[in-house]
């Protein structure tokens, strides 16, 4: 039940964001070529981009394998009289890595992605590594979090960031680790960036507010957390569990959405325990949370 609940508001969240053409030219150095995988989680698709503005060209993820990408991208490149001479991978998720076969039938170019991927027959992305072609120079910073080997790029020509997964053109996002997500989300901050180019979702002028905003609603959930754990709890016998604390939040919620809500709660949750700011104590009911004696404050 929950889960079926938590399709629909996927679905209808899906239904609700603007449509995207297959391929657009977002600037003079940079097109993007929809993935042709609309999806809940993939938006209006995965977008992918073809940067650059001489014959060889660098392309920054590969979709999912959906034929139509394939077709999408040689058209761009024959208008253009270009080739790609290498591929950056922002992370390794089937819908970015999906194409890289697709790829390989276009002269073989060398395909890069950060040494964490599992991916065999690619080249290792290191932190700070740049890559250039004519009209085109992106620098690669490490920003871990939505998954272990998450990749942005600097656009150098444009002060532009291609944010990958780890910030999108709508909502918010999903993540492996919140605080490695929020130290990433830091780092990208202080990139400054103008524009941003996310992997899912439409372009974002203000790239800087946009990951400002985002830093700002995942503090305001970990203050709600926190004031709460300050409300009920200060001492071990005191312990509250994860679903107690979404019941109490998440207030204007379904109730059938809470299931899916508590995984945000616990990697909340997981990342106060990392910085030590609460404790856990296992009972027969599982495990319940309690905060420790700090002094710090959002």
């Amino acid at each position: 039940m929950a889960a079926a609940a938590h399709n629909e508001f996927l679905k209808a969240q899906l239904a609700s964001l603007p449509p995207l053409p297959a391929v657009e030219k977002l600037s003079d150095n940079v097109w993007r070529i929809l993935g042709g995988n609309p999806g809940n989680f993939q938006l209006q698709g995965t977008n992918t981009y073809l940067l650059g503005t001489g014959r060889e060209r660098l392309l920054i993820d590969t979709a999912q394998g959906v034929p139509v990408w394939l077709d999408s991208l040689k058209s761009v490149l024959a208008a253009e009289n270009a080739v790609v001479t290498r591929a950056l991978i922002t992370h390794h998720h089937h819908d970015h890595v999906g194409g890289i076969e697709q790829l390989r039938t276009l002269d073989s170019p060398p395909v890069a992605i950060h040494k964490n991927s599992p991916d065999e027959g690619c080249e290792d992305i290191l932190d700070g590594q740049e890559f250039s072609v004519e009209g085109a120079t992106v620098m690669a910073v490490f920003t871990p979090g939505h998954a272990d080997d998450h990749m942005c790029f600097v656009l150098q020509e444009e002060n532009a960031l291609f944010t990958g997964d780890n910030v999108l053109g709508h909502g918010t996002t999903v993540f492996k680790d919140l605080k490695e997500y929020m130290d990433s989300l830091q780092r990208m901050l202080e990139l400054k960036p103008g524009r941003a180019y996310p992997a899912h979702g439409q372009l974002i002028e203000k790239g800087q507010e946009k990951i400002m905003e985002y830093i700002r609603h995942r503090r305001r959930r970990e203050a709600q957390i926190v004031a709460n754990l300050r409300a009920i709890a200060t001492e071990e016998s005191q312990a509250v569990g994860s679903m107690e604390l979404v019941k109490k939040i998440y207030t204007d919620v379904d109730t059938a959405l809470h299931l899916a809500a508590e995984g945000g709660v616990l990697q909340v949750l997981e990342k106060l325990e990392k910085e030590g700011r609460v404790g856990t104590v296992v009972t027969e009911g599982g495990t319940k949370w309690f905060l420790r004696d700090d002094k710090s404050s959002l």
